[in-house]
């Protein structure tokens, strides 16, 4: 579904992520894992064409996507869910899902709203209060809402639990299990190791920009240096 190939970006003349190659497959999840500043929000902003490429190219379903700007990637099937939600705060939870429906027709949008509810039902419950007012767990439920309203082939995740209570963080994975059996293809950013491996088929380590070491999760998981590395407390490092 996806390639990217000896990718690099980052923000003005200052590369971040550096001749990076990444395989993605239909239906797939797909986790990076790395320490704050590896450089995984950087990838992520560049295959959803927030960043721009100073180097290599990306391939979506055979589209040379390099150059497209992020409005076409969305019409193409590529949406993100970014780090920090990035709600419209004083607006209603049923007005910003709605943003998100700027690519489908009105009455497909109307059908779409109502399977984001069902999958998400916490919001349909809220559809009326102002974003600003939700606890974080229900902001990032609507971010993730509004995501889906484009009807995505391929959903990026920036950082999926962060600073969430485990029961939230159980509902969005099991939403997530949900949007996977319907055939969207997932690329996950998540700080918890073990969260990220527990839900992905395979992963990418990032570090200083490069990718270290790729493979099945399964395996990575019991990797003695991935648990040292990632699963330990910071003391025992």
């Amino acid at each position: 579904m996806l390639s990217v190939r000896q990718l690099s970006s980052g923000y003005g003349p200052i590369d971040v992520i550096h001749r990076v190659d990444m395989e993605v497959v239909a239906g797939e999840c797909v986790s990076l894992l790395g320490w704050s500043g590896s450089g995984k929000t950087t990838l992520m902003r560049a295959v959803a064409g927030l960043l721009g490429a100073s180097a290599g190219n990306m391939i979506f379903e055979g589209h040379d996507i390099t150059s497209l700007p992020a409005h076409r990637r969305v019409a193409l099937g590529i949406t993100m869910v970014p780090e920090g939600r990035r709600l419209f705060r004083g607006m209603t939870v049923h007005e910003n899902v709605l943003v998100g429906a700027h690519t489908v027709a009105k009455e497909a949008a109307a059908k779409r709203i109502e399977f984001v509810f069902d999958l998400l039902p916490v919001l349909k419950e809220r559809k009326n209060q102002i974003a600003g007012t939700l606890s974080g767990g229900e902001q990032q439920m609507c971010a993730v809402a509004r995501a889906l309203m484009s009807e995505p082939r391929l959903l990026l995740i920036d950082e999926l639990s962060l600073g969430l209570a485990p029961v939230v963080v159980a509902r969005l994975v099991q939403a997530l299990a949900a949007i996977r059996k319907l055939g969207t293809t997932i690329i996950l950013v998540e700080q918890d190791a073990e969260l990220a491996l527990s839900i992905s088929d395979r992963a990418y380590i990032i570090r200083n920009g490069r990718f270290v070491r790729e493979g099945r999760s399964a395996e990575l998981k019991t990797d003695p240096q991935i648990v040292h590395d990632y699963f330990a407390p910071l003391e025992k490092r």
